[in-house]
Formats: C-alpha cells, structure tokens, sequence
C-alpha cells in the first residue's frame, strides 16, 4: 500500500520540478506606417531636417494589462543609422494591441540625406527599427527587454519631390 501512494506523491514532486513557461511574453512590435512628411534645407544655424511619422502596433499577449515605459530605439535606413525614435509610455490591454504613434524630427546628414532623398522621390528604401522598453508589471516588477529588433521591413511612400 505505501508503494501505491508513493508513486503519485513522486510524480507530483518532479513535476513541480520540469521547466515552465516564462512568466511574462515579450511585446510584440509591428510597423502600420512609416511616412516622411517633410525635409528642410539647412539654413544658418538649422540643419537640415527630416519629419517623420511612425505608426507602431504594439501587442500584449499576456493575460493581465502591461504598461510599456521607457520605448526607444535607433531608425536605421540602408543600414546607416538616421536617428533616435523615442515613443511615449503605452497601456496594453490584456491579450490586446494598441495603435503607438511618434512625430519623429530626425537630423538630415552627408550619411543620411541619400536615403532621405530616396524616400522623398518614392524609391524603396530597407528600414529597422532597434531599440528596447521596460514594462511596468507592477508587483512582478519593471524589467528591461532589448535591446534588439523591434520592427523592420521596406519603406516606400508616394514621391513628394517632383524631382
């Protein structure tokens, strides 16, 4: 009888023992938008400048609400790296997704103009945005992730030179 009973108490005890899932999934990040809505000229003592809209979705698909902190992160274009994209806090719903949107004001330089102008004329152009966040899980904490790929893809808009 003590062997019959044993058994199910051993199987419980290394069961508690077998690696488990993370406790918390890593957002996730998907580009909606990449859109260059100006370029100005250097003049005197202002450089040149390209404006920038950037429309993320971002993800939860953890079971309780996270509130992203902290989110930034480089736009590289044709591998040259073109700035800095930092975005607000956000609020996850549970299992859900929200729209993230950063105006971005991004320095034009002899590194970066080339692909500027490239986007500015129509032209595909390859773009990655790197970077890293802390989630604010309350009680379980605020760790950091990142920094790695957060999004990346091909960037082509309607030309807005005529050139």
């Amino acid at each position: 009888m003590k062997k019959l009973l044993l058994a199910p108490l051993l199987a419980l005890g290394l069961g508690a023992c077998a690696p488990t899932q993370s406790v918390v999934q890593v957002p996730t990040f998907e580009v909606e938008s990449v859109r260059l809505t100006g370029l100005t000229l250097p003049s005197g003592p202002n450089p040149a400048v390209a404006s920038v809209t950037l429309r993320l979705r971002v993800g939860n698909p953890n079971p309780v609400p996270v509130r992203l902190a902290r989110i930034g992160g480089r736009l590289i274009l044709d591998g040259t790296d073109v700035g800095t994209a930092d975005l607000p806090d956000v609020n996850l719903p549970a299992r859900g997704s929200t729209e993230q949107r950063a105006d971005l004001r991004l320095p034009v330089t002899l590194q970066t103009a080339g692909a500027f102008l490239k986007v500015a004329r129509g032209q595909p152009v390859a773009y990655r945005v790197d970077g890293s966040f802390t989630a604010d899980l309350g009680v379980l904490g605020q760790p950091t992730f990142g920094p790695f790929t957060l999004a990346q893809g091909v960037w082509q808009q309607p030309a807005i030179l005529p050139f």
